[in-house]
């Protein structure tokens, strides 16, 4: 069919839509050369003519034609009304399986709405006569066969970002001219909100675009005429000759504006002819947030968590268990509307049909009345998704239930179900704006008018407080509600007193007793959730922490979750950003009991989750591991100095060859070399410090006179800034001396050293003149022996799964607690047997063996003989210095670091650990399995567990 047939063809019908669409498509088709309906699928599985008229209640279509993945298109007749059409596609697009093209056509007008998730709406227009241009056929033709050519290329995410970037600078030209931060936030939210009302059509004929273009010419009427707008949006109104509606909800709680000036003018023109009615609120409120609170404006170009994640939450805590009860309240209708159909009497027919009806409108009133709070909700972007998901459900349920014959309900599910607490006053009331912009724009997606008289329903749900401690040191109280979802702050404990204040963090330890004095911040919103499970006041909760929560003192709140509740979804370990800074996470969704919901961990379905976010086939729970006594007091954390200790190497060498002090001692005594994970893991440099702190009085440590001079000038002022008095009056020791530490390793040559935090989990020899930075762990032992039990696979699989992970980079932390004191050596190689008193035993001498090697290999390959020269320092005591013999050699040592040798792991390693874990499997007495290949890595996690309950319930009984 030609062009211009078609359109001679078209341009005279006046048939009805009913008589006429199925042949104008058809006729569309053999234009376009593609095959139709019932040509390319006979079964009408993925391409069809009036999808959706097999639902139960009979009638029309869902759809007039739908091709899968394609297009859902619905006609009108001639000179209709198009915007009926496209009403009637959005509202079935679940149904339809959400295409990405919503097509609406008469016999003189086709028009292609884009229904992409997360791309700025568009819509293309084609009147008849246009079909005569190929450029037109192709566009249509490519809705067929090519819909992604229809994609618009700027995303939501774009349009919100540059919306964002033009009231940043808005709002801080307002605060460099004395305006307040809450008056700022709250005028310019209103801005906001008008450009988004006014690109829906809730402002009409584009007002406040024209207000602010005319108010280039005369900036001062500004305020005057904003004011006008805003007393008209306060309940309803009139502006010139046009009837403005009743907005209101707080956001127009008053007619006040603030002035502007010719540059805001400018930037607020150039933010309204951007598309508003396509903002994204699932990420507006937090680059909103980070324009108009003046502490977070540097965080404006800083990455966002996106809604992917915030789902792996909503998910699991609202959507699916919502679903499943679905599922059952739908089988009990369909029994009832079987006995419906089976009755014999008119009566009983009527009784079985309300009875379905019942039922229907009992869930339905459940989602009306479901509640969900955020008791961290920054801007709100868990509500919104979360308000999103809620109103999502209630449509596929009301499409279910018109399938199977029953009434369709208007939505009642809005911004009334979803609760916030939020500290910052900026992100309270951009949660506000956000949940009423997510609401309106799904009511204009799936084709229903906006609520009206007011257009904004009050959200006094989200409130302006703290959300664990309430002003008279008590814990806080949260509103009774179904669920609990959200992000709360990530602060360490090392940081609370710091950002917090000392007196803040007192009150809220003192507050929640059940909560580790040493847990995070985030640490308190899963105490109070699973407070609130006990008291009856929620049903599930999810919420996020940094991925340290499966460790240490933050895993005790997890604890009775598991002991006496169940976690149900977890994701260990994700990446996440948070106020612009990239973390890794833990996703922990918990319940109280229900043996409904399925156990899902990282995406896989398990039989139980663990507090550590672990689990296993094995039976076993390595978080009830033991410390053991036997490993006591051999590994230490390095030393924390707390202060400008450190001083350049040449200034270092300097005090060594200075005459003796007035106490007729040398500087060596009080300078050493520091070691710090660096050094470990790359290349040592050259760090000196001074350590007075074995000197009990400031009066000794000045007899050190070059040192002593040096910490008074750069230390003593530095620890007067701090708030620790003990610290202040102590200024010359560091603040963490490790005195224990200090006394074990005197009595050896050297010691082992590991980096706490670090991508392998690598031990090193140190001589014992070298000081442990805070960064390391430091084990006071000298034998081969145990630094080859301790550098085996066995030790390394266990100090990962009893450790945690830091950082960007996921990298593992080693403790002396947790992951060390824990860990059951082979028996009569433990930690507190001395060396010699093993010395002759075979599993010792063959671990001995394979363990120097390594360490032989390793440092011929760190150091190789050809490219180093070894200096002695300037006086005895302390290790050689290791230098370059030239600029070549120089280069290549710069690339010989530990980490670039077990990234690249050549094979000599490879054969080398190899050696050490069969001497060491042989110690524990696994030789045959290990070598045999049998043993995985739960196996050997079951195994150590076991010695570890063992040698633990030895001692108690030994104790008892």
């Amino acid at each position: 069919m030609t062009p211009h047939s078609f359109i001679a063809k078209w341009q005279n019908v006046e048939l009805k839509e009913r008589s006429a669409s199925q042949a104008h498509f058809l006729d569309l088709c053999r234009l376009l050369d593609v095959e139709d309906p019932v040509t390319a699928d006979p079964k009408g599985d993925w391409y069809m003519f009036e999808r959706g008229a097999s639902k139960t209640s009979g009638g029309e279509g869902w759809a007039d034609v739908w091709r899968k993945e394609c297009f859902a298109w619905e006609y009108k007749g001639k000179r209709k009304n198009l915007k009926e059409a496209l009403s009637q596609l959005q509202q079935y697009t679940l149904a339809l399986d959400n295409p990405p093209l919503l097509i609406v056509s008469d016999m003189d007008r086709i028009e292609i709405h884009t229904n992409w998730t997360n791309t700025v709406y568009r819509v293309h227009k084609i009147a008849l006569d246009e079909l005569a241009d190929a450029t037109k056929r192709d566009l249509l033709k490519a809705a067929f066969t090519d819909p992604e050519r229809l994609r618009p290329s700027k995303t939501r995410q774009a349009l919100t970002e540059e919306a964002a970037s033009r009231f940043a600078t808005l709002a801080m030209n307002l605060r460099q001219r004395g305006h307040d931060a809450q008056s700022v936030a709250h005028f310019v939210n209103r801005l906001i909100f008008c450009m988004f009302a006014e690109d829906v059509n809730l402002l009409p004929n584009r007002m406040f675009q024209r207000m602010i273009e005319g108010a280039e010419r005369d900036p001062g009427m500004f305020e005057v005429d904003a004011g006008t707008l805003f007393k008209a949006m306060q309940s309803g109104g009139r502006v010139g000759f046009e009837q403005v509606e009743w907005f209101n909800g707080g956001l127009f709680d008053h007619a006040d504006a603030l002035p502007l000036e010719a540059i805001d003018i400018k930037e607020l023109v150039a933010a309204a002819r951007l598309d508003w009615s396509e903002i994204d609120p699932s990420i507006m409120g937090t680059l909103f947030e980070r324009g108009l609170d003046p502490d977070k404006r540097s965080q404006l170009g800083a990455h966002y968590t996106d809604r992917d994640k915030i789902m792996q939450i909503v998910e699991p805590v609202i959507i699916r268990p919502l679903l499943a009860e679905w599922d059952a309240v739908r089988a009990s209708i369909t029994d009832a509307l079987d006995k419906a159909q089976a009755a014999k009497s008119p009566a009983a027919r009527t009784r079985a049909t309300k009875q379905a009806e019942a039922l229907k409108d009992a869930f339905l009133e459940r989602l009306a009345n479901f509640r969900v709070l955020d008791p961290a909700c920054g801007s709100g972007n868990f509500l919104y998704l979360s308000l999103l998901a809620l109103k999502d459900t209630e449509h596929r349920i009301n499409l279910d239930a018109e399938a199977m014959g029953l009434p369709r309900g208007f939505p009642r599910v809005g911004p009334e179900c979803v609760y916030g607490i939020e500290l910052n006053p900026y992100a309270a009331e951009l949660a506000r704006v956000s949940v009423w912009i997510g609401e309106i724009q799904w009511m204009r997606r799936n084709g229903f008018e906006a609520a009206r008289n007011p257009i904004l329903r009050p959200l006094a749900t989200i409130d302006n407080r703290d959300a664990v401690l309430a002003s008279d040191g008590r814990p806080a109280e949260w509103p009774t509600v179904d669920v609990v979802v959200g992000n709360p702050p990530f602060l360490g404990t090392s940081r609370m007193i710091g950002e917090l204040g000392e007196d803040y963090a007192t009150r809220l330890r003192a507050a929640w007793p059940a909560v580790p004095g040493a847990a995070d911040l985030v640490c308190y919103w899963f105490a109070k959730a699973w407070q609130q499970m006990q008291a009856g006041a929620l049903s599930r909760a999810g919420l996020v922490a940094t991925n340290s929560i499966r460790g240490g003192a933050n895993r005790e709140v997890l604890k009775p979750i598991v002991d006496s509740g169940r976690i149900f979804d977890a994701w260990s370990d994700e990446p996440w950003t948070v106020e612009g800074a990239a973390l890794r996470v833990s996703l922990v969704c918990f319940v109280k009991k229900s043996n409904s919901l399925s156990i899902n961990l990282n995406g896989k379905a398990a039989e139980k989750i663990l507090s550590d976010l672990t689990s296993n086939n094995h039976g076993f729970d390595l978080t009830a591991a033991k410390r053991l006594k036997e490993n006591s007091g051999i590994c230490f954390e390095g030393m924390k100095k707390y202060g400008p200790f450190d001083v350049p190497g040449d200034t270092a060498r300097l005090w060594l060859i200075s005459p003796v002090n007035p106490n007729g001692r040398s500087n060596a005594d009080v300078l050493k070399r520091l070691v710090n994970a660096m050094d470990i893991v790359r290349r040592p440099e050259d760090r000196w410090v001074i350590d007075l702190s074995d000197q009990n009085t400031e009066a000794n440590a000045s007899l050190y006179e070059l040192p002593f001079t040096w910490a008074k000038s750069f230390v003593y002022p530095y620890r007067q800034q701090i708030r620790n008095e003990k610290t202040k009056e102590i200024w010359w020791k560091y603040e963490r001396p490790r005195n224990r530490l200090r006394e074990q390793i005197s009595a050896f040559d050297r010691y082992i050293i590991t980096p706490r935090v670090s991508k392998y989990r690598i031990f090193t020899w140190q001589p014992k003149s070298t000081v442990p930075d805070t960064a390391t762990d430091a084990i006071a032992r000298d034998d081969d022996t145990t630094f080859g039990i301790l550098h085996s696979s066995f030790h390394e699989l266990w100090s990962l799964r009893m450790g945690t992970f830091l950082g960007v980079g996921n990298d593992p932390r080693y403790t002396p607690s947790t992951t060390f004191e824990t860990f059951p050596f082979p028996q009569g190689l433990t930690p507190n047997i001395p060396a010699a008193d093993y010395a002759a035993d075979p599993r010792a001498q063959a671990i001995a063996k394979a363990a120097a090697r390594l360490n032989e290999l390793r440092e011929n390959w760190l150091n190789p003989s050809d490219l180093v020269r070894r200096v002695p320092e300037v006086v005895p005591g302390y290790p050689d210095r290791i230098l370059p013999v030239d600029g070549n050699a120089e280069k290549e040592l710069k690339k010989r670091t530990l980490t670039n040798l077990y990234n690249q792991r050549p094979a000599w390693l490879t054969h080398a650990h190899a050696d050490l874990d069969a001497a060491v499997a042989d110690a524990y007495g696994w030789r045959n399995e290990w070598r045999a290949g049998q043993l995985t890595d739960d196996e050997i996690l079951a195994r150590l567990f076991k010695l570890n309950q063992e040698r633990s319930e030895a001692y108690v009984r030994q104790a008892i």
